[in-house]
């Protein structure tokens, strides 16, 4: 018997990825009845959370804004507030917002094969009530990190620290850090985006770095999509500005796999031109690894570079020893006079949400699982999960995820199946395994990539993270592949059995 919480589909997270899947759903597959449930009070997930200064996205917004919803600013590479306000006229504009559920933190999902169905406890944020829901369907658009809290190393001397320390994905509400001496610890995108926007008001910022990150400089406007704009109609320009910008990033990505020396030595002479003779280019701003081995720093306007040229920021590549009462003491024996310590140091990957999910009683171990296309897990039913690229920006993949689930909706409904599940061939058990993101060296990766299920060495147990194959693969290929296995309600296979 039904309960009042059930509904056809489920998302969990209403973040850009289930914003996006709601769209979808409504448009492709308008005879199902969905929710989203948000723990967080507000849509947005990321650029609703992160409130730091400068918090802006690291790809353009044609790519990273939705392929049915035109980003129309001048500025390509946007703000966190400019993108909640795309969000919120999304939600707006396409009806979504009356099926958002906010405040429902979920933490457990459990599968039933006799009913087909997921059933999902969540707490009220609001109220602490514990509530369940069930669906036929569940798709988990939570993102790949932990919101509770981000990473932060050990730091020897932490304690002794008389000034403030702050993780970006904690930014205390209207902190002044007005003629402060501020260090930043890390060398990411996070990183790169607080340091030019705390010089403008801090005494002084220091970036301190383990080792070098590779970065490139990129006007915040796009010329060409500003010109675009003034000849075509506003979807039309969009379009080709998106499909321009997908074909750019997947030609760079690639010569960085076939051409890596040519490619780090065009980026490092742009840094050279930047920066100017006198400044040590090799010892800051040239890694140990090739392009894109790690997720590449873009710098909106070169602001960085603007920063250390004007003398208001600084770049010091050492090894912390201590934490000291008044900065930090490196393995060099120099000392950083520190007001302020922001550990930009990485976030904590989590899978699938931080949640439980059982399946017929029995709890999934999903690093013992094989990926399906990067989307979903053997031998787990009706789930999809979206992840973004590495290597592009996210949405192009969010986009590519929530139509698959669509199609596979739709599928079940056509061929009156009601659960669908991949399952290995018999062909396909001696794989050999290999971790879920291949060739990305990065540390918050890395640290948790034992928990990640395993990528086989055939189609379709593969997560290749290209755009130009999985348009292919995940928007068009096949689902009746022999892996993807539709099956009918028990009730029916008995009764049919009998006849």
């Amino acid at each position: 018997m039904m309960t009042t919480n059930h509904f056809d589909v489920l998302i969990v997270g209403a973040g850009i990825s289930g914003i996006g899947s709601a769209y979808h759903l409504k448009t492709l597959c308008p005879d199902r009845s969905f929710a989203i449930l948000e723990g967080r009070p507000d849509i947005g997930g990321t650029w609703d959370l992160f409130r730091y200064p400068g918090v802006r996205s690291d790809s353009d917004m044609h790519t990273l804004g939705y392929s049915f919803k035109p980003w129309t600013d001048a500025k390509a590479i946007a703000d966190g507030p400019s993108i909640m306000k795309y969000l919120r006229a999304t939600v707006q504009e396409f009806g979504i917002a009356p099926h958002i559920k906010f405040n429902h933190l979920v933490s457990r999902a459990e599968w039933n094969s006799e009913t087909a169905t997921w059933t999902l406890t969540a707490k009220r944020a609001d109220t602490g009530e514990t509530v369940t829901y069930s669906c036929n369907f569940l798709h988990m658009c939570s993102g790949y990190y932990s919101y509770k809290e981000g990473y932060t190393p050990e730091f020897p001397g932490r304690d002794r620290f008389r000034g403030t320390i702050i993780h970006p994905q904690k930014w205390p509400e209207n902190f002044d850090y007005s003629g402060k001496r501020v260090v930043v610890i890390g060398s990411g995108a996070t990183a790169m985006t607080v340091v030019p926007a705390m010089a403008d008001k801090a005494a002084h910022v220091t970036m301190l770095q383990r080792s070098p990150t590779y970065v490139v400089a990129r006007p915040d406007v796009d010329r060409v999509a500003e010109m675009l704009k003034k000849v075509f109609p506003e979807k039309a320009a969009y379009a080709i500005t998106r499909k321009k910008n997908t074909v750019l990033q997947g030609f760079f990505y690639g010569r960085t796999r076939t051409q890596p020396d040519k490619v780090k030595a065009t980026l490092l002479a742009g840094v050279r031109q930047a920066l100017g003779p006198n400044f040590d280019v090799d010892k800051h701003f040239t890694p140990s690894y090739n392009p894109w081995d790690q997720r590449m720093c873009l710098l909106t306007n070169g602001d960085l570079f603007t920063s250390i040229n004007a003398g208001r920021a600084s770049v010091v590549t050492d090894h912390i020893d201590t934490f000291t009462e008044t900065g930090i003491r490196l393995k060099s024996g120099d000392e950083l006079e520190a007001d302020v310590i922001v550990t930009a140091t990485g976030l904590n990957l989590v899978t699938l949400g931080e949640m439980t999910f059982e399946v017929d009683g029995e709890v999934v171990d999903f690093a013992q699982t094989w990926t399906y296309r990067g989307v979903a897990y053997s031998d787990v039913p009706n789930l999809v999960s979206t992840f973004g690229y590495i290597n592009a920006s996210w949405t192009l993949r969010a986009d590519l995820v929530s139509t698959f689930v669509c199609r596979l909706l739709n599928h079940m409904r056509d061929t009156k199946t009601v659960q669908v599940t991949p399952r290995l061939r018999a062909s396909d058990r001696n794989m050999t395994p290999r971790p879920w993101i291949e060739q990305f060296s990065a540390g918050y990766m890395q640290r948790t990539m034992d928990q990640m299920p395993k990528q086989g060495d055939r189609e379709p147990w593969v997560n290749p993270q290209s755009f130009k194959i999985e348009r292919k693969t995940i928007g068009k290929g096949r689902l009746d592949d022999g892996v993807l296995q539709f099956t009918q309600p028990r009730v029916r296979e008995s009764v049919s059995a009998g006849e």
